[in-house]
């Protein structure tokens, strides 16, 4: 006896569920895959925000430096509550949390063993989603391979902003800003150039008068002194006759 069809259909129908659920699972784990790698990059651009928050923290507690303390902040609570002035003083809103770990912690960028912060970085190993196409002011990140080699740190010329090394004061008399360079001397002409004077212009001539006019003038003259002219006199008749 052959058989059951029913049989047959319920094979046909197990193994469609298989395959179903396998498709199913599958696009599952690919839609979970993607959503990770978006929350990751995410992640990744908020840890580029709060570093630059960090950066420019860091930045103004080195351009208010004033004379004879440290430009940089021995611990980053100093940026909370700048200890060199007896007003409080903020520089940094709060200590951020690291997108990356979900911790408040960091690791400090020092300018020698036991110095001042001067940076701070991402205590994450993890391998970044983004090696490339950075802002100007992160361009040294490009192709890094742990996002602990993220540096934030405060750009050379506030670190510089008083003319003191990193981590000192600026000297007793100093400024945070150069003075003004002198004016330039007025170079003086080479002899040659100043014996070479311009020749003076000839002055011009005088504007010639118009001969027509002066015709017309000659002609009224000549009718004038005509009409003064008296005529000749007629001649007597004895004159006439011889006598």
């Amino acid at each position: 006896m052959g058989r059951c069809p029913h049989r047959r259909q319920a094979g046909f129908t197990y193994v469609g569920m298989i395959v179903f659920v396998t498709i199913i699972g599958l696009v599952g784990a690919a839609t979970l895959k993607v959503g990770a790698l978006l929350q990751r990059a995410e992640a990744e651009n908020e840890l580029l925000a709060i570093g630059a928050e960090f950066s420019a923290a860091l930045a103004s507690y080195a351009a208010a430096t004033p004379q004879g303390q440290p430009t940089q902040p021995a611990s980053l609570e100093a940026l909370l509550r700048d200890p060199r002035f007896p007003n409080p003083r903020r520089h940094l809103r709060r200590i951020f949390v690291d997108p990356i770990t979900g911790r408040a912690e960091w690791g400090l960028v020092r300018a020698a063993e036991g110095g001042p912060i001067v940076g701070v970085h991402s205590l994450s190993q993890a391998q970044p989603l983004k090696v490339a196409n950075f802002d100007a002011r992160f361009v040294n990140f490009e192709h890094k391979r742990h996002l602990s080699e993220w540096r934030f740190v405060a750009n050379s010329q506030a670190l510089a902003g008083n003319g003191a090394a990193p981590g000192q004061g600026a000297p007793p008399g100093a400024t945070m800003f150069p003075p003004p360079a002198a004016p330039a001397a007025p170079t003086a002409a080479p002899v040659g150039e100043q014996a070479a004077l311009p020749e003076p212009e000839p002055p011009p001539e005088p504007p010639k008068p118009d001969e027509e006019e002066e015709t017309k003038e000659e002609e009224t003259k000549e009718e004038e002194t005509k009409e003064e002219t008296p005529p000749p006199e007629p001649a007597s008749e004895a004159t006439r006759s011889g006598f």
